[in-house]
């Protein structure tokens, strides 16, 4: 078997995407807000069936704004799992309040449902439901809960757009969400993101923290004869020309996610023996979910094996990752929240057992046979 080296993700753009860029140049309108971006905006509610998008200038952002908006006070507290990425908790920090870390459930690594019961105070504001994988949370049950105990549910959907639960897209279920078009992300904009919502009232308050905490987008409305300071906000609006990139990636979602699923499909067939002979575990997606199969990843027996597993594996030029460090055993949690004595132990198991596959429309056929082979070869 001849060497290779396959990256571990590529993103997918090519010359089809000059005409877009074209366009924005030429309008002399390179800020955000402009045609470009008004376009992307109406094409993400149109394709996922959501009342408000408003592009920010990352997933982070629109956390950011979805935090901002709870007005949260000193002591306030938001729920969300500590298998997640920093901008997550980061988001809660930014907005006044003080994150709780959950266990995820061993099935789709996504918020354990009785550890939301068990870490329910009366100090709980919130709740964010980190979708994993492009596999949802249980929102169903989240979402009753929260009706029950008058909680507010973000979706952080960084890694869901295009993904359903129960048939429905993600973003769009809880009280609001947030999508990410970060490099890595199935569709991209280099940096940015979008907040979502489906009420006119919070779609409207975002606006205002979004555009530096101003009503400016009421006046360009003609609903207000000058703009002023409202509330505390920041500048979040991307740029037309990032707006761009994203457009063509809208224009091609289709194919995109089709690749990605051919690339799935084909790691869970010819892996499956490896799974039958326990030398590892393939991703779980429930029934209720449809996935966008953002990240294909498998777990190994402990953590000694899958470093072993992914420096191997480099070794031979196949570049494969970990992923998140369980915020809970981060330096910062640890000296400034005080978690050095939770214990999360399916969140530290799973960590340490997980290893991504590249997946993205860019990698051959001939690249996704010499991966399945170096994986048995190294695991037989």
């Amino acid at each position: 078997m001849t060497k290779k080296n396959i990256p571990f993700n590529q993103p997918e753009i090519d010359e089809r995407i000059y005409p877009y860029l074209k366009q924005v140049i030429e309008s002399g309108k390179l800020s955000g807000d402009g045609p470009m971006g008004k376009a992307a905006e109406k094409q993400i509610e149109n394709l996922f069936s959501v009342r408000h998008a408003l592009l920010t200038t990352s997933g982070t952002h629109a956390l950011e704004i979805a935090t901002l908006l709870l007005s949260l006070r000193p002591g306030d507290e938001v729920l969300l799992p500590s298998f997640t990425f920093v901008s997550t908790a980061n988001a809660i920090l930014r907005g006044g309040g003080t994150p709780v870390f959950c266990d995820i459930n061993d099935r789709t690594f996504t918020i354990d449902l009785g550890e939301i019961e068990r870490r329910l105070t009366p100090k709980t504001r919130a709740i964010i439901a980190v979708h994993y994988a492009g596999v949802s949370a249980e929102m169903n049950e989240i979402m009753e809960l929260a009706e029950r105990r008058n909680l507010v549910v973000i979706e952080d959907a960084a890694q869901g757009v295009n993904a359903k639960y129960r048939h429905q897209f993600l973003g769009k279920i809880g009280h609001c969400g947030a999508y990410s078009f970060h490099d890595t992300k199935n569709y991209i904009s280099g940096e940015g993101g979008a907040f979502l919502t489906g009420d006119d009232v919070i779609a409207r308050r975002a606006e205002i923290i979004r555009e530096k905490g101003t009503n400016r987008a009421n006046f360009l409305r003609g609903e207000v004869d000058k703009y002023t300071w409202i509330e505390p906000g920041s500048s979040y609006i991307l740029s037309d020309l990032l707006a761009a990139v994203l457009k063509y990636q809208l224009d091609n979602l289709e194919p995109i996610q089709k690749r990605r699923k051919q690339i799935h499909d084909a790691y869970i067939t010819r892996l499956k023996d490896l799974e039958n002979r326990e030398r590892l575990r393939l991703p779980i997606i429930p029934s209720y979910c449809e996935s966008n199969y953002h990240i294909f990843y498998i777990l190994l027996p402990d953590e000694a094996k899958r470093n072993q597993l992914m420096q191997s594996a480099k070794a031979r030029g196949v570049n494969t990752t970990f992923h998140y460090v369980p915020l809970h055993s981060s330096p910062f949690a640890t000296k400034v929240l005080g978690t050095s004595r939770l214990q999360l132990p399916v969140t530290d198991n799973v960590s340490g057992c997980l290893l991504r596959l590249p997946i993205y429309p860019r990698l051959k056929n001939e690249d996704v046979d010499y991966i399945v082979e170096t994986l048995h070869e190294l695991l037989a």
